[in-house]
């Protein structure tokens, strides 16, 4: 039979895994919110570009750079979109089921910290997917944009030389 002291060890245990799991999520949960900024920072860049580009009308001369704009635009886009899907977080435990909680208030507590515990390590890592697909997709529409932004400018550079090059 455990001691009172092996089973107070055990519960302290078991309640600093499950703050320590919580502060994951929550760190877990600020990353994401970090992710929404940049996916705004992200959508803004683009449309910027693809409104300088219009007003210019650069964009509607037929050119290997218009094509490049074009398909540019349109990846970042896409990417952007994705980025922005929505992702139902994974919740534990579930409310809406009565079943889980009766059999959860049934538990003794060491048993239903060590299966809050285990559901958190879940949560962490089903959410953890969905945010590494956010920030995947946010990293290639940053490349997509970045490599836009080259075009365009040469776009622009090439533009003024012929201009230049016109006038003399």
């Amino acid at each position: 039979m455990e001691s009172i002291e092996d089973q107070l060890n055990a519960f302290l245990t078991l309640e600093l895994a499950i703050q320590d799991a919580r502060s994951v999520l929550d760190q877990q949960q600020q990353l994401r919110q970090i992710s929404l900024t940049q996916l705004n920072i992200l959508f803004v860049a683009n449309t910027a570009l693809l409104t300088i580009l219009s007003i210019s009308r650069l964009i509607f001369t037929i050119s290997l750079f218009s094509v490049g704009e074009i398909v540019g635009f349109l990846l970042g886009f896409s990417l952007l979109i994705y980025a922005l899907l929505p992702r139902q977080p994974l919740v534990t435990p579930n409310l809406e089921d009565r079943e889980s909680l009766e059999r959860y208030l049934a538990l003794s507590p060491n048993e239903y910290r060590l299966q809050m515990l285990t559901n958190l390590v879940e949560v962490y890592n089903a959410n953890k997917q969905r945010l590494d697909d956010i920030t995947q997709a946010l990293s290639l529409a940053t490349y997509a944009i970045w490599a836009t932004m080259i075009v365009a400018l040469l776009h622009i550079l090439s533009t003024i030389a012929i201009a230049v090059r016109w006038l003399s």
